[in-house]
Formats: structure tokens, sequence, C-alpha cells
């Protein structure tokens, strides 16, 4: 039957072993310390006393999470699904900061689109023309041109991504379905999870390397303030020390999977990123 076949077995050790729980377990501790890490910042543009990015990274590490438990059961389809909800939330985030950061002046110091939006006012605009938002802002346009095909949604490889998430959501196709049933052995399913994975890394590095040239504070190390709560003189220049937890992805995925996009960001931000 197309690679399926019956079996009582039907996950064997070199699924349940795969590389992508490790990675999915990683980032899960990733968004959970990167949460915490930003919660002191204010969401400037807004009224909420809680940085809204904290929560949306929160909300990132439950998702990861889920997406782990689904797959160790074989439910890749689902997973999938998850996966689309995983990249949409990530646009979410860098929409909304690029959105308040070209919108907010002295005078109109509260962005009323985003701000209703947290209140549950307003929907936030669609995938397509956030996407499109982003890749049309000025200020990362170098960035840009690395992440799609030379500034272009359309034929980059997250459009192909995108389409995948799609698939399995809407049961496009019948091999979708089947990617579902953890009670039938796939010869494909490891390969699903190859793929899956390098679905999952490219999301994670658009996420990264947007959110940290947007925000560059928020790779900040808590050195600085934990010397102040100590009553102790910070040392010099130590604003700009990189958290350890944020130089590991820097190394691991970021310079393994893409220099071209790790030289850009040394290259471009005030922190000291290595």
């Amino acid at each position: 039957m197309n690679n399926f076949e019956f079996a009582n077995n039907s996950l064997d050790k070199e699924y349940l072993e795969h590389e992508v729980f490790s990675e999915l377990e990683n980032l899960k501790e990733f968004y959970d310390s990167l949460s915490n890490l930003v919660m002191h910042w204010l969401t400037t543009g807004t009224i909420q006393i809680i940085n809204i990015d904290s929560r949306m990274f929160s909300s990132m590490k439950g998702t990861i999470e889920s997406i782990h438990d689904i797959l160790k059961k074989g439910r890749i389809n689902d997973a999938y699904s998850l996966l689309r909800k995983f990249y949409d939330l990530v646009i979410i985030n860098l929409y909304t900061n690029l959105f308040l950061d070209n919108n907010i002046t002295i005078d109109n110091f509260i962005n009323n689109k985003i701000n209703d939006w947290l209140k549950g006012k307003e929907k936030i605009p669609g995938f397509e023309k956030m996407s499109e938002y982003i890749i049309k802002s000025e200020s990362v346009q170098e960035l840009t041109k690395l992440i799609y095909n030379n500034g272009q949604f359309k034929g980059s490889t997250f459009e192909e991504l995108r389409q995948r998430c799609n698939e399995h959501t809407h049961y496009f196709y019948f091999h979708n379905l089947l990617s579902n049933d953890n009670e039938i052995h796939s010869t494909k399913r490891v390969v699903q999870l190859n793929e899956f994975l390098s679905d999952l890394r490219a999301i994670f590095i658009l996420h990264f390397s947007y959110l940290f040239s947007i925000k560059q504070n928020y790779m900040m190390s808590s050195d600085y303030i934990d010397y102040s709560d100590c009553n102790l003189e910070p040392p010099e220049n130590c604003q700009y020390w990189v958290a350890p937890f944020i130089q590991e992805k820097f190394d691991n995925i970021i310079k393994k999977y893409r220099p071209d996009i790790s030289n850009l960001m040394i290259e471009k931000t005030s922190m000291e990123l290595k």
C-alpha cells in the first residue's frame, strides 16, 4: 500500500530516537528562558504592563512541547498542524514588533491597532498580509534578502514550507491522512521526520534572526540587572553582553545552517554576539 504495511509496532528505534526530539526539547527550553529574560522590558506602544513578547514566547514553548508529545505518538500529520501554528505565532511576533516600531511617535505613543488586538477588539491581519509587511519593512531589508528569495515570499523555501503545513492541516492528499495513523508502519516515516526537522529549523532561524535584529536588547544577559539588584557596580559595557543560551543557539543553529545570516547579524548588532 504505497510503502505502508500493517505492523504491531510501527514506531521503531530509529523513529523514537530521531534528532527532532532533542531539538524540540532544546527549543522548548530556549523559549522558556527567553520569555523570562525579556519579561522586564516594557512593550512600547501598548498599555500592557507585562511584555507581550514574553507571553508569545511562553505560548511558543507550549506549542513546541505539544509537537514533541504528538510526534512521540507517531502523529506526524497533527504535528504539522501545530508547526503551522508555531509559524503563525512567529510571524505575529515579528509583525507586531515591526508595526509598533514603525508607527510610534511622541505625539502618538499608543498604537490603537495593536492595543485593540490585545484587548480583543480587533483581529490581527492574516498571515499573507503580515508576511508581506515584514518583507517590505526597510529596517530589515538586508536580512530579508537572505531569508527569502531575493525579498520575495513567492518561490522561496518558505512558500513550500507553508504549503506543506497547509497540506497536512487540510488533508489535501491521502498520504497526509496516513501519516497520522501510528498503527501503520511506513518506510517513509523517518524521511518525514527529517523534512519536519528541516522545516522546524527554518522557522526558528527566521524567528531568531529577525527578532534579534529588530530587538537587539532582547539578547542582553541578566548580568547588568543582577549587579544593580545587588547594589554593585556593573562591569563596564556589560549591558552589551549576550545571554549564554542565546549565544548557544546562535552557534549551534544559525552559524551551522546559515553562516551568511550569522555574519550579517554579527556585523549589524551593537551587542557582543560572537
